[in-house]
C-alpha cells in the first residue's frame, strides 16, 4: 500500500486545545515550483529592463556623437567657404592693384570658378598679402581716382556708373576690410566689409540706385539688407534695428533704407557695410567718395 506523507501544522485554538492541520507534501512541491518560476520570471524581467536601459543609454550616446559630428562638419564647411571667399576676394584685390600699378597679371592671383590648388595658393600667398596691403592702405584708391590710368587698366569698372559711392552713414570707421581679430573669440578672422560707428537709430542711406533683393534677419548679420546695383555689383547693410524698405522695392541713391542697431553679432551700435562683385567681397572703402551733404551741395558730382 502506497505511503502518504503530510506536513503537520500544530496550532492552539481559543479554548487551549491543540489542533493539527495536515497538508500533503505534494502541495509543498507545487508551492516551491511556483516560487521558482516566479523568481525566474522576475529575474528575466529585471535582465530585460537592464538591457533596455543600456540600449537607451547607448542610443543617446550615438545620437549625441552624431549631432557633434554634424556640428563639426557644419563648422568645417563654414570655415572652408569663408576661406574660399577670402581667397577669391584677395585675388580680386590683387588683380585690381596689379592693373593700377602696371604689374603683369598672374592667372594664379585672379578669381576663377575653378578649384584653387594647394600649390597655387601657397606660391601666391605672399604676393596676395602685399597687393592687398597696398589696396587697403589707400594706394589702390588713389590709382583708381586717376581717370587716365583708371580707364586704361580697368575698363570694366568704368562702365559701373551706378557704383555704390555714397557713404550710407557718416561716422567713425572702427573696423576695416580684410584680416582682423574677431571681437567675440579673439581669433583671427576675415572681415568682409567695414564697420562704421554711429548712434543707435541713425538713418541708413542707399549707396546707389538699385533693387532690394533681401531684407530679413540673417544670423550673425542680424537684420540685413542687400541691394543689387546691376553689373554684378551689390551692397549689404547689417546689424540694423529696423527696415524702411521691403524686398523687390527699387531705391534711389541717398534714400533711407533702414536704421542702425545692434542685431546679430554686434558689440555696439554700428553699420556693417559690404560691397560684392559677382558675390565676392571687395574693399568697399575705395568706392566711398561722397557723403549725403556733399551730394546735396553738388548734385552733379
Amino acid at each position: 500500500m502506497r505511503k502518504r506523507w503530510y506536513i503537520l501544522f500544530v496550532a492552539r485554538d481559543a479554548e487551549g486545545q491543540l489542533r493539527k492541520i495536515p497538508i500533503p507534501v505534494h502541495y509543498l512541491y507545487v508551492f516551491l515550483v511556483g516560487a521558482l518560476i516566479g523568481m525566474f520570471t522576475i529575474s528575466g524581467m529585471a535582465g530585460s529592463y537592464a538591457r533596455m536601459v543600456w540600449k537607451v543609454e547607448r542610443f543617446n550616446e550615438l545620437r549625441a556623437e552624431k549631432d557633434q559630428i554634424k556640428r563639426n562638419y557644419s563648422q568645417l564647411e563654414r570655415v572652408s567657404k569663408e576661406k574660399d571667399v577670402q581667397v577669391a576676394s584677395l585675388g580680386s584685390i590683387a588683380g585690381e592693384v596689379s592693373a593700377i600699378y602696371g604689374l603683369k597679371n598672374d592667372s594664379r592671383l585672379l578669381p576663377t570658378n575653378d578649384t584653387i590648388q594647394p600649390g597655387q595658393y601657397q606660391a601666391s600667398l605672399d604676393t596676395l598679402y602685399a597687393l592687398r596691403g597696398s589696396a587697403i592702405t589707400g594706394a589702390a584708391s588713389l590709382g583708381m581716382q586717376d581717370p587716365g590710368r583708371h580707364l586704361a587698366s580697368l575698363a570694366d569698372w568704368s562702365k559701373l556708373a551706378d557704383a555704390p559711392s555714397l557713404w550710407p552713414v557718416e561716422g567713425r570707421l572702427t573696423s576695416s576690410f580684410g584680416e582682423r581679430v574677431d571681437p567675440f573669440n579673439g581669433e583671427g578672422a576675415f572681415h568682409s566689409g567695414i564697420d562704421i560707428s554711429v548712434p543707435y537709430g541713425t538713418p541708413i542711406h542707399a549707396a546707389a540706385d538699385g533693387v532690394v533683393t533681401f531684407a530679413e534677419f540673417s544670423s550673425g548679420y542680424g537684420r540685413l539688407i542687400h541691394i543689387d546695383h546691376g553689373h554684378g555689383v551689390t551692397s549689404g547693410y547689417g546689424h540694423l534695428s529696423g527696415f524702411a524698405i521691403s524686398p523687390g522695392q527699387h531705391v534711389k541713391r541717398g534714400q533711407i533704407i533702414g536704421y542702425v542697431g545692434t542685431t546679430g553679432r554686434a558689440t555696439s551700435p554700428h553699420l556693417h557695410y559690404e560691397v560684392r562683385i559677382q558675390n565676392v567681397p571687395v574693399n568697399p572703402h575705395k568706392y566711398l567718395r561722397n557723403t549725403l551733404s556733399q551730394v546735396a551741395e553738388h548734385p552733379a558730382s
